[in-house]
């Protein structure tokens, strides 16, 4: 392996052409470059000067070789600079996972706010469900996730909230319920629900069951679908009504009718709170200041 300092003495030989000029360029003494030269030379088993009592002169094979210890440094320098970079916080690569209901709000402000101060910070956005990012998260495949409360305790696994937003109902467009600007819950008592599979997502699966409870009732769940947008999908075709996040009320969706709920619960149990959830355990600069931009959009939404 040829040392670095072996090249730089070797480059500045090449540029001075004059082994005394180059030895006072480097702070050293003339001997100790002259050895250089010669171990640099051993190594490669070439000739790199010619020297005479009055000229050193590159030989072709230092002349080539010359290009090449030009761009070996240039190419350490620039992989010390992006480590510092990356060390920093500043440069490159973070996987985010979200769920498909994130992406309508919270998620792109957030990706906005982060790339303006670290657009060297290359993203890798991907659209999973709650446990899916979980599971991302725990072995190293995502390095931060958009999700609902995952409901189950996960080693290492840190979550905070970053959102909130009510909880409603859809409802087929010619559903008697659809008329009024709000529905009490238990009033959808008989009605056959969508909702997304308990594995998929503990925590928002019980939540929105327990939200039925106190209203009297246990849902019948006839259909179960892993994305919140094709929940809508399958109450627009008449399977059922389902209680979804209100941000979901944002896109146009014929078929369906969003109204507001009325429930004698604790008004805890009738929002979602969106978390963005990470390990705490692992040591990333990168994400560290992901976070940050997450938690000052979090912050400003409050104000």
């Amino acid at each position: 392996m040829i040392e670095t300092r072996l090249l730089r003495q070797f480059i500045a030989v090449a540029e001075e052409l004059h082994f005394h000029r180059a030895a006072e360029r480097l702070n050293m003494a003339q001997p100790p470059l002259s050895q250089a030269i010669r171990k640099l030379e051993k190594a490669l088993g070439v000739r790199l000067f010619e020297r005479s009592n009055r000229n050193v002169a590159l030989t072709p094979a230092g002349a080539s070789f010359l290009d090449t210890a030009r761009d070996t440094l240039l190419q350490l320098e620039d992989g010390a600079e992006r480590a510092r970079r990356v060390a920093a916080g500043i440069a490159g690569r973070l996987a985010v996972t979200f769920i498909d209901t994130a992406h309508f709000d919270l998620m792109p402000r957030v990706v906005r706010a982060f790339r303006q101060q670290f657009s060297n910070v290359e993203l890798l956005l991907r659209e999973a469900t709650t446990a899916k990012q979980v599971e991302a998260i725990r072995t190293g495949v995502a390095d931060v996730g958009f999700m609902r409360w995952p409901g189950i305790v996960v080693p290492d696994l840190a979550f905070a909230r970053v959102a909130r937003e009510a909880v409603i109902v859809a409802l087929p467009e010619d559903h008697p319920l659809a008329k009024g600007t709000r529905v009490a819950l238990a009033d959808l008592a008989l009605d056959d629900f969508v909702a997304t599979p308990r594995a998929e997502g503990p925590g928002l699966h019980d939540q929105l069951i327990g939200l039925c409870r106190s209203a009297g009732f246990s849902p019948r769940i006839v259909q179960e679908a892993r994305q919140m947008q094709t929940v809508v999908g399958l109450v627009a075709g008449g399977l059922g009504v389902a209680l979804v996040p209100a941000s979901l009320a944002r896109g146009q969706r014929n078929g369906v009718a969003f109204r507001p709920i009325a429930v004698d619960a604790p008004q805890e149990i009738a929002v979602l709170d969106l978390v963005i959830g990470w390990d705490a355990s692992k040591r990333s600069p990168v994400r560290d200041s992901f976070l940050d931009a997450a938690r000052q959009v979090a912050v400003r939404d409050t104000l």
